[in-house]
């Protein structure tokens, strides 16, 4: 058994498979993360336009952007994270590319991206 079949073994072994919604770049969801405060938990919420989609499989993570407060913020979830809550989409966009990363520098009615019919 080489390498690649070794790793491979272990993810099909180890990492639970879940069903999330499907979903990809200019997409508005709201991601529900469970956040360890001392020996308390809850859930949280961040909902924003998810950026990209990375990766196949059990390595595949997406990027969400939302504004807070005036200031543009994006975190990275791994899709297999055991942190991960729910994923809910909100609203379907409609863009033009795979990874909006113009996004980015965009202000006002131009960050606006039109919604799915």
């Amino acid at each position: 058994m080489n390498k690649q079949d070794l790793i491979k073994h272990v993810e099909e072994t180890y990492i639970e498979k879940r069903n999330f919604p499907v979903f990809q770049a200019g997409d508005t969801v709201a991601v529900g993360y469970t956040i360890r405060e001392g020996n308390k938990e809850r859930v949280q919420t961040f909902q924003g336009t998810v950026i990209q989609v990375k990766g196949t499989g059990d390595k595949k993570t997406f990027t969400v952007r939302k504004i807070s407060t005036g200031i543009g913020v994006e975190r990275i979830f791994p899709v297999n994270s055991p942190f991960i809550d729910n994923i809910r989409v909100l609203k379907r966009g409609k863009v033009r590319r795979k990874r909006i990363y113009y996004f980015r520098g965009l202000q006002g009615k131009k960050a606006r991206i039109p919604e799915k019919r």
